[in-house]
């Protein structure tokens, strides 16, 4: 049996620019992809916190050190310059190899830098 379970999630980050004429994906930061260990071309979920929006895109890489998240081609209808978004890719893992898998998390400010890194998410308190 394979389970899909969380690779890596970019929590928090602004988008800074969104172009609807631009092919088709995520323009991410160089620096932010190899620290999170997300692919040029892998799949990624976006979720906008502002308006609800969740979609499908791949990533693409951008200049390193230069904080960019640019939402482009169609997803730019869905994610405009100033929101906040996460930004998730998934794994499919065997049974074994989920049981010891940890996820890379990184967390922005408002000017995309990192804030901290992690591999698991506190449990939530009742």
């Amino acid at each position: 049996m394979q389970i899909t379970m969380l690779k890596a999630k970019l929590h928090r980050a602004t988008v800074t620019r969104s172009e609807l004429g631009y092919e088709g994906s995520c323009a991410i930061d160089s620096a932010i992809l190899d620290l999170s260990g997300i692919r040029e071309y892998e799949q990624i979920q976006i979720y906008n916190i502002n308006n609800g929006a969740r979609f499908t895109t791949y990533a693409i890489r951008a200049e390193a050190g230069s904080g960019l998240f640019s939402v482009n081609g169609a997803a730019a209808r869905l994610a405009c310059p100033g929101d906040l978004i996460i930004v998730c890719a998934y794994a499919v893992l065997g049974q074994q190899e989920a049981g010891q898998h940890k996820p890379t998390l990184v967390y922005f400010n408002e000017k995309n830098e990192v804030l901290c890194s992690a591999s698991s998410i506190p449990v939530q308190s009742a």
